[in-house]
C-alpha cells in the first residue's frame, strides 16, 4: 500500500487562504451588488401625453387639479448638498439623476387636493421629471414657508388596491 503526502509550508498555506478568501469576498460582492440593483431599479414609464401622467399620478393614489405647468430645468453638472439630498430621495423611489447631469429635462407639476393631514392643500404639488417622454424622478411637496416638506411619489395614505 502506498501513501501520498503533501507538506506545504506555513507561508504557502497561508496564502491559499488568502486567494480563496479574496474570491468569496468577490463573489458576494457582486452577488450582493447585483440583488440591490436589481431591487431598486423602477420599470421605464413611458410619459408623452398629459393623460399618461395624470394615469400614472392616479395610479399612486393622488388626486389633483387637472391644471399642469410646465417648465425646463437643467440638472446641474455637479450636485451641491441640496441636489445631493434630493437625489436620495429619488434613489429611494427607484430613480438616479446622476446620469441626467447637465441634460436639460421638463418637470411637470400638478396641485395635489387629497394629502391627508395637512390644512393647506393649495401648496402640494406633484413634480414629474421627464427626460425623452421618459419618468426620471419625481417628488411630492408643500412649498409652505412654515412647514413644507418633500417625499416620494407614492401616496402613503392612499387605500392599497
Amino acid at each position: 500500500m502506498k501513501m501520498l503526502t503533501f507538506r506545504l509550508k506555513p507561508k504557502t498555506v497561508f496564502g491559499l487562504i488568502l486567494i480563496v478568501t479574496g474570491i468569496i469576498v468577490i463573489v458576494i460582492t457582486f452577488a450582493s451588488n447585483h440583488v440591490k440593483s436589481s431591487e431598486n431599479v423602477m420599470s421605464t414609464v413611458t410619459l408623452e401625453t398629459n393623460a399618461q401622467r395624470e394615469e400614472y399620478l392616479t395610479s399612486l393614489g393622488w388626486e389633483f387639479n387637472t391644471e399642469c405647468t410646465e417648465k425646463q430645468v437643467t440638472i446641474p453638472s455637479e450636485f451641491n448638498d441640496v441636489y445631493t439630498r434630493y437625489n436620495e430621495i429619488q434613489k429611494s423611489q427607484g430613480f438616479d439623476l446622476e446620469p441626467y447631469k447637465g441634460q436639460q429635462v421638463t418637470v411637470y407639476t400638478y396641485n395635489i387636493t387629497n394629502y391627508e393631514g395637512y390644512e393647506n392643500r393649495d401648496c402640494i404639488f406633484a413634480n414629474l421629471l421627464v427626460f425623452n417622454n421618459v419618468l426620471i424622478g419625481g417628488d411630492v411637496c408643500s412649498t409652505s414657508v412654515s412647514d413644507g416638506f418633500m417625499q416620494t411619489l407614492k401616496n402613503s395614505n392612499a387605500a392599497e388596491a
